[in-house]
């Protein structure tokens, strides 16, 4: 019966109007297919990375510090800062970005390769004990997190000042924050309390979201945070090995991510950025890579390993993906930051 079978078919795919049937099935249904995710469906579009330099340099770390740093350490015998632990970096483009170092337990400004902790940083009334979170605010202003104080600051460069937001807030180790140019909200991970807590523009609390658990919704010691474009957030729910996306109502999107040693899987997450094809960045610090994901959570690409040569890290940490796709990545324990250019090789059906 089979063999009989087997004939059968064998002569049909001789008939050449069978053979016609057979490729128009074939075309319609590769093209009613689409690309998950926000990949344009005309193209498959194929992330690609490439290193662009790091900072310090790995020549001369020392070109990193201002002239008033040399002139102290060589006149006055102060010793100049030096870049130790950074932990999380904001960018405004490729020559000017900020830098958050625990170690230093401070705020570097980098511009054009040279990097210094400004004057007003230097002098400020505040003592940062452990700095997590940095993102953009409003009028060219940043807002970073210390979870040790328990504090959210305004750091504003042009003004040279630094605020407490609402010093009458209590949050649960803030660590994560963003903030949202379309709803002008501050949304702070409170990573104690497994909860995130949305903040208007003069810091008083709009709502807070999720408690502790395993449904979508609920975290269980979350980390870093990030808004993007279109007002999509997406948080890194740690130790439940995942990312959660959520619309600015508080509404899940999307949520991905399970606990393995594989590429697509997590160890350590920490870090969270989007680049302008609408690709998800995660940081992993065990992994000592920088993985990338679709927004159904579709596994895409690796960028980097362990080791302290171009493009290998150890143990970074935070991420920041700029609006020209310059991807910085805080390398934590290489003392440096990283930056890379995301290109697309663009290659049609």
């Amino acid at each position: 019966m089979f063999f009989s079978m087997k004939s059968s078919i064998l002569n049909h795919l001789k008939n050449p109007v069978f053979q016609c049937l057979i490729l128009i099935a074939l075309f319609t249904a590769v093209k009613g297919q689409e690309p998950a995710g926000l990949i344009d469906p005309k193209l498959v579009e194929i992330p690609q990375v490439k290193w662009v330099k790091q900072w310090p340099s790995a020549d001369n770390k020392q070109k990193a510090h201002g002239f008033r740093n040399r002139f102290n350490a060589i006149f006055l015998g102060k010793k100049m800062p030096a870049l130790i632990r950074p932990v999380n970096v904001f960018a405004v483009d490729k020559e000017n970005f900020w830098v958050l170092d625990q170690e230093v337990m401070s705020i570097f400004g980098v511009k054009e390769g040279v990097g210094d902790i400004p004057h007003f940083l230097q002098k400020a009334q505040f003592d940062f004990s452990s700095l997590i979170g940095i993102c953009a605010g409003p009028s060219n202003s940043m807002f970073v997190t210390d979870s040790h104080a328990g504090k959210i600051y305004r750091v504003a460069p042009e003004k040279k000042t630094v605020q407490i937001v609402n010093d009458t807030l209590l949050l649960g180790q803030p660590t994560g924050i963003a903030w949202s140019a379309i709803t002008g909200e501050i949304w702070v991970v409170e990573t104690n309390a497994h909860r995130i807590t949305v903040l208007n523009r003069e810091g008083a609390i709009v709502k807070r979201i999720g408690s502790r658990g395993t449904a979508p919704g609920e975290f269980n010691y979350p980390t870093h945070i990030h808004i993007d474009g279109a007002g999509l957030v997406y948080i890194v729910d740690a130790m439940n090995f995942r990312i959660q996306v959520l619309k600015s109502t508080g509404g899940i999107v999307s949520v991905f991510g399970q606990q393995g040693d594989a590429s697509g899987y997590f160890a350590r997450p920490k870090g969270v950025a989007t680049d302008s094809h609408g690709n998800i960045y995660i940081v992993d610090a065990l992994f000592h890579t920088v993985q990338a994901f679709d927004l159904t959570g579709k596994y895409l690409i690796s960028l980097g390993s362990q080791g302290q040569g171009e493009a290998e890290f150890w143990m970074p940490s935070g991420i920041y993906i700029d609006k020209d796709d310059f991807i910085y990545v805080a390398d934590s324990y290489n003392s440096r930051v990283q930056v890379f250019q995301l290109v697309y090789s663009n290659k049609q059906h």
